[in-house]
């Protein structure tokens, strides 16, 4: 299994599938944070922007996951943009600074879904002071390790071995995933994002499984360094708590998930404006009616066993988040050219 986007599309648009053996299954696990990201906070950042008139910035893979709502309300962050809100899409923490400061007058509040790797700059930006007043977090990141720990210890975790994300490890260290294999004794490697890393790392827990071996490979020597970057988990640590959160359509993982420690209370979007979510919105939380986005990320299903992947769910009509993120293993596959399982079967 790997639980990193950026390795499941190498792997697919390399072709890499098809090159290797029929007996060696590589499965795409819970490497998208926009496939996992709560439906109630895309639901929240929605009705700030249309509510509270906010200007509502996001990474742009956000903008078109769709949330549980009546048929004709908005379901989107792009269809509220179209509805008159300003939404406007961002790759950076430093851009949503400069648009807060470009627009001293407006209250702006800042989306942030994602991993380790992308929450690292938000904490930097939050420790060096250089948080405007007018700008304000709606955080929604989330840990990796704890969604492989969840699927371990389920007793089916549906792998018997890891390739570890690699820019998660630049930032957090490769320890993070010693767990693996001191606990479980399942090999494990670290790879990076090139045809020749993946295979070094395949190589490696393949000749760990062959030969009775059970140790930590760090396949990604030329970025992954011992202890990661201290600097960038040093800042974490100043700036964030870690909490027990919600994973759409998995539930509540404990210690999976960041928050803003009090002193940032000021730049909290969730203390400063009113939790929107009503009580009688239906499946709120969950994926939509037939999606099965949610056994895809757990690696439960290969993507075009989903019930809807290429028929009601495509990349231009997503039903799912899975579709919606280049992260998302059904874009992934679609864009591959892979086309819809005729039965569906479990890994």
């Amino acid at each position: 299994m790997n639980v990193c986007g950026g390795h499941e599309r190498s792997i697919t648009h390399a072709g890499l599938r098809g090159a290797l053996p029929a007996w060696l299954e590589l499965v795409p696990g819970p490497g998208c944070p926009v496939c996992i990201c709560p439906e109630e906070d895309i639901y929240q950042a929605i009705q700030l922007a249309l509510q509270d008139r906010v200007i509502l910035l996001a990474y742009g893979d956000m903008l078109r996951v769709p949330v549980n709502v009546a048929k004709g309300e908005v379901r989107s962050l792009v269809e509220a943009q179209a509805a008159g809100a300003d939404v406007r899409p961002i790759a950076s923490p430093i851009e949503a600074r400069k648009i807060a400061v470009e627009n001293p007058e407006r209250p702006v509040v800042f989306f942030a879904a994602g991993f380790e790797t992308t929450t690292a700059p938000l904490a930097a930006m939050l420790a060096e002071g250089a948080v405007p007043a007018n700008l304000s977090v709606l955080l929604s990141g989330r840990l990796t390790w704890p969604a492989v720990a969840m699927l371990l210890d389920s007793g089916r975790p549906g792998f018997d071995a890891l390739i570890a994300p690699g820019h998660v490890a630049t930032v957090m260290g490769p320890e993070e995933w010693q767990f693996v294999v001191d606990k479980h004794h399942i090999p494990a490697a670290v790879a990076g994002f090139t045809a020749e890393s993946l295979l070094a790392a395949f190589y490696s827990v393949l000749r760990q499984l062959a030969g009775g071996e059970r140790f930590l490979d760090n396949c990604y020597r030329e970025v992954v360094q011992p202890g990661g970057n201290p600097t960038g988990r040093r800042l974490m640590a100043a700036t964030l708590d870690i909490v027990d959160a919600n994973w759409r359509g998995i539930g509540v993982i404990p210690n999976s998930g960041y928050a803003l420690k009090p002193e940032f209370a000021g730049h909290d979007a969730r203390r400063l404006y009113p939790d929107h979510s009503a009580s009688g919105r239906r499946r709120a939380g969950e994926m939509p009616p037939g999606c099965d986005c949610a056994e895809v990320v757990l690696g439960r299903l290969y993507p075009n066993q989903c019930r809807l992947y290429g028929r009601a769910c495509t990349p231009r009509n997503p039903v799912g988040p899975c579709m919606v993120s280049d992260e998302g293993a059904c874009r992934i596959w679609w864009a591959g050219g892979i086309e819809a399982a005729e039965q569906q079967a479990t890994t």
